[in-house]
Order: C-alpha cells, then sequence, then structure tokens
C-alpha cells in the first residue's frame, strides 16, 4: 500500500516544479505556498530535521513574497 504522506511529499514536489514554470508571479507563490505544505508535512513525517527547518524557511518566504506582492507593491 502507498504510504499518503510519500503521496503528499510528491504533490509538494509537483506544486513546487509548476510553481517554477509559472510564470505569473502571485500564482507562483501559490504554489510554492502549498507545495512547501506539503514537503513540510512529508519532512516532519520522515523526521528530517534539516528538511523539516528547510521547508519552514521555503514556505515563510513565498507567504512573506506573496503578502509583499499583494498588499504593498504599487499598481
Amino acid at each position: 500500500m502507498t504510504d499518503i504522506f510519500k503521496i503528499i511529499g510528491a504533490l509538494g514536489i509537483l506544486l513546487i516544479s509548476v510553481g517554477i514554470v509559472t510564470k505569473k508571479r502571485k500564482t507562483q507563490d501559490i504554489y510554492y505556498i502549498f507545495g512547501g505544505i506539503c514537503l513540510e508535512i512529508y519532512s516532519i513525517h520522515i523526521g528530517d530535521l534539516i528538511f523539516i527547518i528547510l521547508q519552514i524557511i521555503f514556505t515563510l518566504t513565498a507567504v512573506y513574497d506573496f503578502i509583499k506582492i499583494q498588499f504593498f507593491q504599487k499598481q
């Protein structure tokens, strides 16, 4: 039986990959945020402290960038 956490991790990789090829910055950030959350869940499941910290930083950076674009960028 396939481990649900592996599916969540694979979804995270897929979302981040789609975000990389997406040209709209807000859309990129949304893919990065949800992909990062999925990979954070997976990294907690496997118990890899380095990966956990990496995903926290990655996801928070994407959230910061999204907020900055959404609320503070002149339009």
